[in-house]
């Protein structure tokens, strides 16, 4: 399993980083391993989105996402269920998350991202993709951190 962690504080709600994850195409700003955005659906809580996913500059099928929000606490994010996702589950699983947790300081971030990849190919991927992987999520939370702390309201 490859697994990247980030933990941030940056000033601002809880509710308002929450807000900005759940908006994909605005997330997106921040987050190149989605670009682009194809297709969003919100319903409550829950939020699905398509997108061309790549991952250290090589392109991946297109694949879809499904958040889920926890108010005030957290975002977690796994593959859609069949029939989206067909081909990249043959390469891999994807799970991550976004917890916030209120501090003196605003919202203290621990952003998680885990791949699951499949025997055949993870011998590769996982090497390959270790560093460039970490060092996108810091980039990642630096970026959200920017817009979150710099917005014009």
């Amino acid at each position: 399993m490859l697994i990247a962690q980030v933990t941030e504080t940056i000033n601002c709600a809880p509710d308002d980083l929450l807000s900005f994850v759940m908006d994909p195409e605005k997330y997106a700003e921040v987050d190149r391993k989605i670009r682009p955005v194809t297709w969003v659906h919100r319903n409550d809580n829950v939020c699905e989105f398509g997108f061309r996913p790549g991952l250290a500059g090589l392109p991946a099928p297109p694949a879809v996402s499904r958040m889920q929000l926890t108010p005030g606490r957290r975002v977690d994010i796994v593959l859609a269920p069949p029939p989206a996702n067909r081909l990249t589950r043959l390469l891999s699983d994807f799970d991550a998350s976004f917890v916030c947790t209120p501090t003196q300081g605003g919202t203290e971030l621990v952003r998680t991202l885990r791949f699951h990849f499949r025997p055949w190919i993870r011998w590769i991927a996982e090497p390959l993709l270790r560093r460039w992987l970490i060092n996108d999520v810091q980039d990642e939370v630096r970026q959200a951190k920017y817009y979150l702390e710099h917005r014009v309201t």
